[in-house]
């Protein structure tokens, strides 16, 4: 912090949901940052639960890291979170956002915080109300939730609700507020008992607050603040005008496999990712796949082969245990957007379909889904759904045929 500035006059990002992906990520971004340019604080606010904001003042908004990678785990402490508050309190809420030292606002509130109505775009118009009458400038806001196109979901969501409050305040914003999206990523799993024991063990601090996540790590997000922000770019963060290439890819070649894993690996009595990766017939297939996937992403061929690299080193890492159930949930709405659009583009470049039908193939025998439920998968994919269809079925078929898939089947799971 430059000399003579006090903590609340630093360079400040409110940020709203504050549970552990935001710690494992925007928070570790930000604290890295300062370590190569200006010192920001992040003022920090829960979102539905008290349960975060109790367990980081403990510490003074300070937390232990646990990078955990297949070959043991890293500990470090994180300070950039200098005051945190229940976000069902107004005042500091509202003293944050209209202060001229908060110049960029982050979001992780999932897809419920966007809904119309919902509790965090009535927080976020009524501090941008209080931004207005203070006169403290432009400001930026910055989606961080699992999202395409997750700026302009925040941005309508925030319309409506300040249409609300008072349609000037609704102008001012779209004057004064510019809403970028971003892309995140990084696997956070739930921070156990035993992994704040072994913090303790390591460092001799007992920390609730403990997160846990692993070694990878990727942010992108599009470029035009209204304002200054942190050094990020600095510490791995990319900056772009054209964030679509890379939502495309992280859904195409990460989520989708992912979904491979899920259906593929439940069929057959798989738990986890990297148990399901190991098994050598899926880790063939999920190769397959990721040859028909590569091949429909727009982004260059050589970042496209960097980061399947880089997911084979994820999903081989063992001490990150991904439930495969949890992957598998909602699939009526994540296959439309992972596989239906690889399969798409295999049928119309001649490629070999196969390894994307069996997604869905998979889906539909893993959750008791009906020929008319797969049918509303393919709405809307115009003349390649007949091409789909025939597919699919062929890798209905072949699974029903399949004896290891059957000895090990369990009973569907809705998804």
């Amino acid at each position: 912090m430059p000399h003579g500035q006090s903590e609340t006059e630093a360079p400040t990002i409110a940020h709203l949901g504050v549970g552990a992906f935001h710690r494992a990520h925007q928070a570790w971004y930000t604290d890295r940052a300062a370590e190569v340019g200006e010192r920001w604080r992040i003022v920090a606010f829960t979102g539905r639960s008290a349960t975060q904001a109790r367990l980081l003042e403990a510490r003074g908004g300070r937390y232990t890291l646990v990078t955990r990678g297949a070959e043991g785990d890293c500990f470090s402490e994180v300070r950039s979170i200098r005051a945190v508050h229940d976000g069902a309190e107004r005042a500091p809420w509202e003293q944050t956002l209209a202060a001229p030292e908060t110049h960029i606002v982050t979001l992780t509130v999932t897809e419920a915080g966007y809904l119309p109505g919902g509790t965090a775009s009535t927080r976020l118009a009524g501090g941008l109300a209080a931004r207005r009458a203070s006169g403290a400038g432009p400001l930026t806001v910055i989606s961080c939730d699992n999202l395409g196109g997750n700026g302009d979901v925040a941005r309508d969501a925030v319309f409506d609700a300040a249409m609300r409050i008072d349609h000037t305040l609704a102008d001012w914003i779209d004057e004064h507020v510019v809403f970028l999206s971003s892309m995140v990523d990084r696997i956070t799993p739930r921070t156990t008992d035993a992994d704040i024991d072994e913090v303790e063990r390591a460092t001799g601090i007992r920390d609730e607050g403990t997160v846990v996540t692993e070694p990878f790590s990727e942010w992108v997000i599009e470029d035009g603040f209204a304002g200054p922000r942190p050094a990020w770019e600095r510490v791995g963060v990319r900056f772009t005008r054209d964030l679509a290439p890379y939502e495309q890819r992280k859904l195409r070649l990460l989520n989708g496999a992912h979904s491979l894993l899920a259906y593929h690996g439940l069929l057959r009595g798989i738990g986890d990712v990297a148990s399901a990766f190991g098994d050598p017939a899926l880790r063939d297939l999920v190769e397959e796949y990721w040859t028909v996937a590569a091949e429909s992403c727009v982004l260059p061929r050589g970042e496209v082969e960097e980061a399947i690299a880089a997911t084979r080193v994820r999903f081989a890492n063992p001490r990150i245990r991904h439930l495969l159930a949890q992957i598998a949930t909602d699939g009526a709405h994540k296959l439309p957007v992972r596989i239906v659009p690889v399969l798409d583009h295999a049928l119309r470049s001649g490629a070999d379909a196969a390894a994307p039908a069996s997604v869905i193939a998979a889906w539909a025998i893993a959750g008791g889904h009906s020929p008319a439920e797969i049918d509303a998968l393919l709405d809307g994919a115009g003349r390649t759904a007949a091409a789909m269809r025939a597919a699919i079925g062929r890798e209905l078929r072949r699974l029903e045929e399949d004896p290891v898939a059957a000895a090990t089947r369990v009973e569907p799971v809705r998804s």
